[in-house]
């Protein structure tokens, strides 16, 4: 069902949290792996963790940057010949904050890196796709707080809903091409997402302890699961639909949230 070697893949913030638990499970399938990441010595560790069992690379990019996303995938398509996969993951988390607590910057750098980063992404792997007229299957990663409130703050819903209906559209345009687009929804999940936002933002980062992934009794009260989720669990989401087991869902949403949007 998921007979994945050989094809390849660009995952951008494939080196930390859901990312790499993707790059992981896609490097141990066979798939050749070209990780785009701002984290370079994470980066470069992961991609020599991966490389003695799936050709791997790591090309530090940041995602604001068009030219840079561009620059991803034709270094995948250099070194090994296409793109059949691109997972647009690399993202940076708000700290929950309202929008009176939302500075300018923090919006600029939350929508630049969450949702512009999605569409240069999506742009750069259609483009190749197109050319190659194989299909192929992009997998954006947005948030259990891009289909509802209440679970993040004012800039980063803005960006995943954003994402999602980026996604949804992309799918109505380009599925008959065979190119499949769907989003991922993670709800409260353990990762370092607090730590690496707030070096990534630098002066625009702002409280990251708080939501309901920092506070136990919150999400064991809102969350029916009454835990969080692991990357793994994403990262098998995220897999599937990279295989042809998924090839006539495109468009779609996936919560992985332990049932949060279910209350």
């Amino acid at each position: 069902m998921t007979d994945l070697k050989n094809r390849v893949a660009v995952i951008t913030g494939g080196e930390s949290g859901i990312g790499l638990a993707i790059s992981r499970t896609l490097s141990a399938l066979g798939v050749k792996l070209v990780i785009g990441g701002i984290l370079e010595e994470e980066g470069k560790r992961v991609a020599e963790e991966l490389n003695a069992g799936s050709p791997t690379v790591f090309v530090k990019t940041d995602v604001r940057s068009e030219s840079q996303v561009e620059s991803l995938v034709k270094e995948a398509v250099s070194r090994f010949g296409k793109l059949d996969i691109m997972i647009n993951n690399a993202g940076v988390y708000d700290g929950s904050a309202s929008l009176m607590d939302t500075k300018e910057g923090l919006w600029n750098q939350i929508i630049d890196i969450n949702l512009k980063g999605c569409y240069f992404g999506c742009r750069a792997a259609l483009r190749q796709m197109i050319e190659q007229g194989t299909g192929g299957r992009i997998i954006n990663t947005s948030s259990v707080g891009g289909l509802r409130g209440a679970a993040d703050g004012a800039s980063y819903t803005a960006a995943k809903f954003g994402v999602v209906g980026l996604t949804r559209q992309i799918a109505c345009d380009y599925s008959e091409l065979g190119v499949t687009v769907n989003a991922i929804c993670p709800g409260a999940i353990e990762t370092d997402v607090r730590k690496n936002s707030g070096a990534i933002l630098g002066e625009h980062a702002v409280n990251m302890n708080r939501g309901v992934g920092s506070d136990p009794d919150a999400y064991k009260r809102t969350i029916p699961a009454r835990r969080r989720g692991k990357p793994q669990e994403v990262a098998d989401v995220a897999v599937f639909l990279a295989s042809d087991a998924a090839s006539y869902i495109t468009g779609q949403a996936i919560a992985i949230d332990g049932g949060w949007t279910a209350t």
